[in-house]
């Protein structure tokens, strides 16, 4: 069940807990070849195909196509992630499965020994959690042309997700996680990487915002595991209509969080250039609020999370591209956009931005 509201949602974040998470980041992929990949997947997964290594954060993704032409992606962890936060992020999809059969999210396949994941040690390095799961077909969002309808059925799929995870519960869920907003106020150390003196000062004024007005209103916020990354590179829609959402992928970043941080998380990457800086992201809300109404207290503070959500973007990207930069077109693809929202953003009035989100967002 959910958590409801608690003053737990934002506990202090320990110097060994802050270095876990910095871990993670800074750990290189892992490293596997095709053949050994091949090998994995035969001999655990029974599924021989020749396999396609995919971008991933922190992870090593490989699409898999057999030779009977269905398609799976194979996912070797990073080998400092936390066991348990595996375990969550896999116990988390079991949930959905069993929740909402019908939402296109992707489903765990077991391994021959009957496990939705095994340990192995790839050569020379440390060993990993690996899992199968079923390959989501469609167009990247990020591929496809927006329309509002778009941005409103994305909305509403976010919401079927969040409600079908409502009930889940892991002793990992609340574990420390970078991309957690409401651990925005902590990141403020990475604003010396925004080389640029005028972004960062545009930075370090929305994360005051956030310490003034969204933080202290978050200990009394519906609280519950949150999918807490849908990005354009998660969203996959139907090549015939790209109005029609057909995946939601990654749930990498799951966390226990207030729920309106979701749909937050989402619309910051729907700021596109429109007629209002807000108008986009009230589509996606709309859409969202028509299936999972939000209460007034989340409302208010919702400009400001989307917000957030564009600083933490551009900060970790910003201190990741230095520390990776071998890694730095993919890691830095989502920062023009969040850059450009900023600034746009910073054009309105707090209390006008508030009253266009409610106005333009309640279901027609």
């Amino acid at each position: 069940m959910t958590t409801g509201r608690s003053g737990e949602v934002s506990p202090i974040m320990s110097t060994t807990s802050q270095a876990s998470i910095n871990a993670v980041l800074e750990t290189a992929v892992p490293v596997a070849a095709a053949e050994e990949v091949k090998a994995i997947a035969l001999q655990h997964f029974s599924i021989r195909g020749e396999p396609t290594q995919l971008p991933g954060e922190r992870d090593s993704n490989f699409h898999i196509r057999t030779e009977d032409g269905n398609d799976f992606l194979l996912r070797i962890s990073n080998p400092v992630e936390d066991r348990q936060v595996t375990d969550f992020q896999t116990k988390l999809l079991l949930h959905i499965e069993q929740a909402d059969p019908s939402l296109p999210v992707p489903r765990i396949v077991r391994s021959v020994e009957g496990t939705p994941d095994i340990m192995l040690a790839l050569p020379g390095q440390p060993p990993s959690v690996v899992r199968l799961y079923t390959f989501l077909q469609g167009v990247p969002m990020y591929k496809a042309q927006p329309s509002r309808r778009q941005r409103r059925n994305m909305g509403g799929v976010l919401a079927r997700i969040d409600l079908a995870m409502r009930e889940f519960q892991h002793p990992a869920s609340n574990h420390e996680l970078m991309w957690d907003m409401k651990h925005a106020h902590r990141l403020r150390p990475l604003l010396v990487h925004i080389e640029d003196l005028q972004r960062r000062a545009l930075v370090e004024r929305f994360v005051d915002r956030f310490e003034q007005f969204v933080l202290p209103a978050m200990p009394n916020l519906r609280t519950q595991v949150i999918h807490n990354d849908l990005n354009p590179h998660n969203v996959l829609v139907a090549g015939s209509d790209h109005g029609h959402v057909t995946g939601v992928i990654d749930f990498g970043d799951a966390v226990l969080a207030p729920l309106v941080n979701d749909p937050a998380v989402a619309a910051a990457y729907r700021n596109v250039d429109a007629g209002h800086p807000l108008e986009t992201v009230s589509d996606f809300i709309a859409g969202y609020h028509a299936v999972l109404p939000l209460e007034d207290a989340e409302f208010e503070i919702l400009f400001d999370l989307v917000a957030t959500r564009m600083i933490l973007t551009v900060l970790i990207t910003s201190w990741r591209a230095d520390i990776q930069p071998e890694n730095r077109e993919y890691i830095l693809r989502n920062a023009p956009s969040a850059w450009a929202g900023l600034e746009r953003f910073a054009s309105l009035d707090s209390v006008e931005a508030r009253a266009y989100l409610r106005r333009n967002s309640r279901p027609e």
